[in-house]
């Protein structure tokens, strides 16, 4: 019965190190890279409705 234990704990372990590895490795880049472009597309879509910043010309 220890045996089977160790087996589960060490099976344990190594699905936590491959989820975080998937989360460090690929969910938070990608979830990164939509939040700044998310927000690059909300500034881009905002100038195009109410002109670029700074006094009027």
């Amino acid at each position: 019965m220890e045996e089977a234990e160790k087996t589960d704990s060490g099976t344990r372990k190594r699905d936590e190190a491959l989820v975080f590895t998937f989360l460090i490795v690929f969910l938070f880049p990608i979830v990164a890279v939509a939040v700044v472009g998310g927000f690059g597309f909300m500034v881009w879509m905002l100038h195009h409705f109410t002109g670029p910043p700074g006094p009027p010309g």
